[in-house]
């Protein structure tokens, strides 16, 4: 299986720069995984596709406003520093723009000295650990200092930081949004539930490396970056009562989705517990808990389109996907939506 099975053409315009002015007016492609049927409506309809019974998985992460700019103390160089996982002693896995003058040893300032830091070492793919220094609540120095982390082929400025969080965001972390539940309101979330879907709640705290682009030619041989995932008793509970009953588990997203996929065992059963995980899905996976998926539009030869491909079938993705762009479909992550569904009958 080649990386170059996933590639398709995209124009750049297709590539939405602001999210919409309402979270449910954007548009859904519904796909039946089965059969490769494909119809087209509005998000706020994706009710009208879920069951009473059915149990909807979203990942309540939060995005932090994990972009400093700075500059090193010898020099007064810029750099940009982008905070991918807390490690202890207020060190941080990051990412460093320029990484070549961010040997360890380099001593970088923020904020005027609010913020100080030293790189430490070196990491896998040229990541840095950098320990940060500060006085007071490092959360709050963030959030005065920090920007959000907006993937790099959005150009335009966010103006409200809210847009770029789920409704539902609680536990802070990620240094990307779930991007699948940026469609939601609160009131489309009380009308789901009013028609007896259950909601589980999850927690997988996003790093780049879920974005990353594959590098190799053989898909199997890319390594997954591990990301933080939570299940609570409360979450496994309820995912396992649904499909005792019969109901079907619909992800939020492809993070909901990895989530509970490495939380379960052979038998498809959930458990509860908290950990890393770099599970890695693409076509020949054997689903053990997930039935549908709610998710966007994702990058050409990407691990998510790839995680798509093993759901729906590789064959029924690409044809979903040329005719998304032929109808004008908006993508990435404040694009347009596709509902995979093993029932697209309204």
């Amino acid at each position: 299986m080649k990386t170059s099975d996933f590639d398709y053409e995209l124009p750049e315009e297709l590539i939405a720069q602001d999210p919409l002015e309402d979270r449910t007016s954007s548009r859904l492609l519904v796909l039946d995984k089965n059969t490769g049927e494909r119809k087209h409506t509005i998000f706020h309809e994706i009710i009208d596709y879920l069951n009473p019974g059915d149990c909807l998985v979203i990942n309540n992460t939060k995005v932090i406003p994990a972009r400093l700019i700075g500059e090193r103390e010898e020099t007064g160089g810029k750099v940009e520093v982008l905070l991918l996982k807390r490690k202890e002693n207020n060190i941080w896995e990051t990412l460093v723009k320029p990484g070549k003058k961010a040997r360890p040893g380099t001593r970088l300032v923020f904020g005027g000295g609010l913020l100080r830091a030293e790189v430490k070492e070196v990491v896998d793919e040229g990541n840095r650990l950098i320990q940060f220094e500060y006085e007071g609540i490092f959360e709050e120095i963030l959030d005065k200092l920090g920007q959000m982390p907006l993937p790099p082929y959005i150009t335009h400025e966010l103006k409200d930081k809210n847009r770029y969080q789920t409704v539902y965001a609680k536990y802070e972390g990620s240094a990307a949004a779930p991007t699948a539940g940026l469609h939601f309101t609160e009131e489309l979330l009380e009308k789901i539930e009013k028609k007896g879907v259950k909601i589980a709640r999850v927690t997988l705290h996003v790093g780049l490396g879920t974005f990353r682009p594959v590098k190799v030619d053989d898909v199997t041989k890319h390594h997954m970056h591990t990301e933080f995932y939570q299940v609570t008793e409360e979450a496994a509970d309820i995912i396992n009562s649904t499909k005792r009953d019969g109901g079907r588990i619909i992800c939020v997203g492809t993070t909901s989705c990895r989530t509970i996929e490495s939380a379960s065992d052979d038998l498809g059963v959930v458990h509860a517990g908290e950990g890393d995980t770099d599970i890695f899905i693409y076509p020949g996976y054997k689903f053990k808990v997930l039935d549908c998926l709610i998710t966007n539009f994702h990058l050409p030869e990407s691990t998510l389109l790839m995680l798509v491909s093993a759901l729906a079938g590789k064959d029924n993705i690409m044809a979903a996907y040329k005719e998304a762009v032929d109808m004008r479909y908006r993508f990435f992550s404040f694009g347009d939506a596709m509902f995979i569904t093993d029932d697209i009958k309204k």
